[in-house]
C-alpha cells in the first residue's frame, strides 16, 4: 500500500509464523539490498508483514531557504534552457513557415526561413545547411535574460499555491490523490499566469529573432535591444504584449494539465512498482529503527527515475492537448499584420486556409520532444534544487 506521510516501509526482523530471522545482510545499516535471487516469500508473508510503502515527504514552501532556492534555481534552469533551446527554435520556425504550393516550393526554398520541409528532421537539416549551427541559438540571449525573473515568479507562485491548496482540499475531505492533482493543477495555472507577465515580452522579441534568418544589413532586427526599440517605436508597449491573452490561454491550461498529470502519473508508477520494491528490496535502502523494526526507503536514483518518467508522460499529454493554442499564439506574436489588426479569429482563418486543421499541429513533433525532454530535465532539476534548498533539518526523507 502507498502512503505519502513520510519515510518508511516497516517490517519486522523475522517473518511472522516462521520463526526465521532476516539475515544480517538484509539489515546492515542502510546499504542497498537486492533480493532478486532470494526465494519468494510464503504466499501469506506479505500480508502478515503489513508492509507499507511511504514515499518521502515533499519539501513544501515553508521548509525552503528562499534565497538559496532562487539563486541556485536561476543557474540550474539557465543551463537546462540552453540545452533545450534548439528544439524551441525548430518548433517556432515550423509553426510560422507557410506551406508553399509545390510549383513555388523551389523559389520559396531559396529564401532563408521559407519553404521548410514539414518533417522536423528535414527542417533541422535545411536550417543547419542554410544558416549554420548558430541559427538554433538565435534570440537565446534575450530568452536567457528573462529566465531569472520569470522562473522566480513561476516557482514562487507554484510552491505557494500548492502548499495552500493541497491542505485545503484534504481538510474538505478530498482523497489524497484527488487533492494532489487539484493542487498541482491550481499551482500550475497560477504559476503560468504570473510568469507570463515577463515571458510574453521575452517571447515576442526572441521569436522574432528566431524566424528572421541570419543577421545581415537587410535584417529587420539586429539583436534583442534593437528589436525591443523597434517594437516599442512601432506599436508601443502593447506590441511587447501581443498575444498575451493567447499566451495565458495556452500556458495556463498546459501547466494545469502538466502538473495534474505529473501527480497522477507518479502515483500510478509508485503503485505499480511498490510491491516489487517491497518484495525484492531493489532501489531502496534499509535502516534499522530499533525495537525490532527496520525501514525501507526509496533511494535518490529510484526517485529520479520515477519523477523523470512521470514528467515525460505529463509533458507529452500537455503538448498534445495545447498544441493548436501554441501555434495560434506563436503566429500572433511573430506574423506581420500588414496594417490590419492581428486577432485570434483572423489568425485561425489564415492558418486553416493554409493547411486545414492539420496546420494547427505543425511542429507537434519538436514540441512533443521538447516538452517531454524539458519536463524530464526540469522536474529532476527542480526536485534536486528543492533538496539543495531545504532548510537544515527539513531535507527530504529519501536516502542518497
Amino acid at each position: 500500500m502507498l502512503t505519502n506521510s513520510g519515510t518508511s516501509i516497516t517490517r519486522r526482523k523475522s517473518i511472522p509464523g516462521s520463526g526465521i530471522p532476516l539475515s544480517p545482510e538484509s539489515r546492515h545499516g542502510g546499504e542497498a539490498i537486492d533480493r532478486r535471487q532470494a526465494p519468494p516469500p510464503p504466499p501469506d508473508a506479505a500480508a502478515e508483514q503489513g508492509q507499507e510503502l511511504q514515499l518521502p515527504a515533499d519539501i513544501d514552501w515553508d521548509r525552503l531557504d528562499k534565497s538559496r532556492f532562487f539563486v541556485l534555481g536561476a543557474g540550474l534552469f539557465s543551463a537546462v534552457s540552453a540545452a533545450l533551446y534548439p528544439a524551441v527554435v525548430l518548433k517556432t520556425r515550423l509553426q510560422v513557415t507557410p506551406e508553399p504550393p509545390p510549383a513555388h516550393a523551389a523559389a520559396a526554398g531559396a529564401r532563408a526561413g521559407a519553404g521548410l520541409p514539414p518533417s522536423a528532421a528535414a527542417a533541422a537539416t535545411t536550417i543547419l545547411r542554410r544558416e549554420g549551427p548558430l541559427a538554433f541559438y538565435r534570440g537565446f540571449a534575450t530568452s536567457l535574460a528573462g529566465t531569472v525573473p520569470a522562473r522566480a515568479l513561476y516557482m514562487g507562485a507554484l510552491e505557494a499555491t500548492r502548499s495552500a491548496v493541497g491542505p485545503a482540499m484534504l481538510s474538505l475531505g478530498a482523497p489524497e490523490p484527488a487533492a494532489s492533482a487539484v493542487a498541482g493543477a491550481a499551482a500550475g495555472l497560477t504559476a503560468a499566469v504570473a510568469a507570463q507577465v515577463v515571458w510574453t515580452p521575452v517571447d515576442v522579441i526572441s521569436q522574432r529573432l528566431m524566424v528572421q534568418g541570419n543577421p545581415c544589413p537587410a535584417s529587420r532586427y539586429h539583436g534583442g535591444l534593437d528589436a525591443f526599440r523597434k517594437i516599442v517605436a512601432s506599436d508601443g508597449l502593447r506590441g511587447l504584449y501581443r498575444g498575451f491573452a493567447m499566451s495565458i490561454l495556452t500556458y495556463a491550461p498546459s501547466n494545469a494539465v502538466w502538473w495534474a498529470t505529473y501527480s497522477l502519473s507518479q502515483k500510478a508508477i509508485w503503485s505499480g512498482i511498490g510491491c516489487y520494491l517491497c518484495q525484492y528490496g531493489v532501489g531502496v535502502h534499509e535502516i534499522d529503527d530499533g525495537e525490532g523494526d527496520t525501514s525501507l526507503q526509496p533511494n535518490c536514483k529510484t526517485l529520479m527515475v520515477v519523477q523523470g518518467a512521470s514528467a515525460a508522460m505529463a509533458g507529452g499529454a500537455a503538448a498534445l492537448v495545447t498544441m493548436p493554442l501554441d501555434t495560434i499564439k506563436t503566429r500572433m506574436q511573430v506574423m506581420d499584420g500588414h496594417g490590419e489588426p492581428i486577432t485570434i479569429g483572423r489568425t485561425v482563418r489564415k492558418l486553416i486556409k493554409e493547411g486545414g486543421w492539420g496546420a494547427c499541429y505543425r511542429g507537434l513533433g519538436p514540441r512533443w520532444a521538447s516538452m517531454s525532454l524539458s519536463a524530464t530535465a526540469m522536474i529532476t532539476t527542480y526536485e534536486f534544487l528543492k533538496r539543495l534548498s531545504a532548510k537544515k533539518g527539513h531535507e527530504s526523507g529519501a536516502v542518497p
